[in-house]
């Protein structure tokens, strides 16, 4: 097999909620795809982002953190890790050095019975010792042992280059599967709700931001500038008080923090209005949660 031959293939990235899968994904696509927040289940859908070069298409799929659910909305977002082992060519398992191995046993079995090469992602390893860091490789060796067990360090971009190495190795020989000036499957309208949502994550307390949705009602694009008017959507009457907050101080500040993100990330100017809407229990209802984009079974 000779190296000139094109490939293609989806790279899912996999694992418990905040051990850095997203922070590895903006890493590797060279984007700031999804969104990075401290606060478990920021991630709430699969983002794919595309790498292309001359010889190659990496289909990168970063996954919400696996967790037992505890209503439909967590579903929803176990399914789509669980759909990422179904379809990747390559599986990144990222943990880290602070993770209990058996965390999420059922998970790790479903991992072992995947088809494709899995490379098992050690991350922040600054945090630990080589010692420390031994044992720990042996543990993961004798729990996963088809996997190819890679120490990295997302933060530091430590041992990223060799894993970029191993991803192309592995990749099937394939035609690629986008346009090659496509950087991702998702729509602007995407982004826009994810920026809000993490705005709202960072800056609203407690359950608060878990009970949040974000709608993009109309998003009109011209030569210097985007109108966007997004709808968050909440649970309670009380939680609509607390997002709008005195005198409407907490919803302009969020909105200050979005419109700025995404000034960046659209490279124009943009206009931005948020109003908020009381959907009752939208978590649990299968319709809100079709129509927000949720895969249920």
């Amino acid at each position: 097999m000779t190296d000139h031959k094109y490939k293609s293939g989806f790279v899912n990235i996999v694992g418990n909620p905040n051990v850095g899968k997203s922070t590895l994904m903006n890493l590797l696509v060279g984007e700031r795809i999804s969104i990075i927040t401290s606060k478990a289940q920021t991630t709430r859908h699969r983002i794919m982002g595309i790498v292309n070069t001359d010889d190659m298409q990496i289909v990168y799929s970063d996954t919400p953190g696996v967790l037992t659910p505890n209503y439909k909305l967590q579903e929803s977002m176990l399914n789509f890790s669980l759909s990422a082992l179904g379809d990747a060519d390559v599986l990144l398992y990222v943990t880290d050095v602070v993770e209990k191995l058996d965390k999420n046993e059922q998970f790790i079995e479903r991992v072992k019975t995947t088809q494709c090469p899995v490379l098992l992602l050690i991350n922040k390893i600054d945090l630990t010792d080589q010692k420390e860091l031994e044992s720990l490789t042996e543990a993961w060796g004798a729990l996963l042992p088809n996997a190819e067990i890679i120490p990295i360090s997302a933060k530091s971009r430590f041992n990223i280059d060799y894993l970029q190495q191993r991803i192309k190795a592995l990749l099937p020989e394939s035609p690629p599967y986008f346009e090659k000036d496509a950087l991702t499957d998702r729509p602007a309208r995407f982004f826009v709700t994810e920026i809000i949502r993490e705005k709202v994550l960072l800056y609203y307390q407690k359950e608060i931001p878990y009970s949040v949705e974000v709608i993009v009602e109309s998003f009109k694009e011209s030569e210097d500038m985007i109108r966007i008017q997004a709808l968050l959507v909440v649970e309670r009457e009380s939680q609509k008080g607390i997002i709008i907050g005195h005198g409407g101080k907490a919803i302009k500040k969020v909105g200050m923090m979005a419109r700025q993100d995404l000034e960046r990330f659209f490279e124009k100017k943009i206009f931005l209005e948020m109003f908020v809407k009381v959907e009752k229990d939208w978590r649990n209802r299968d319709n809100m949660l079709r129509n927000f984009g949720y895969q249920l079974d």
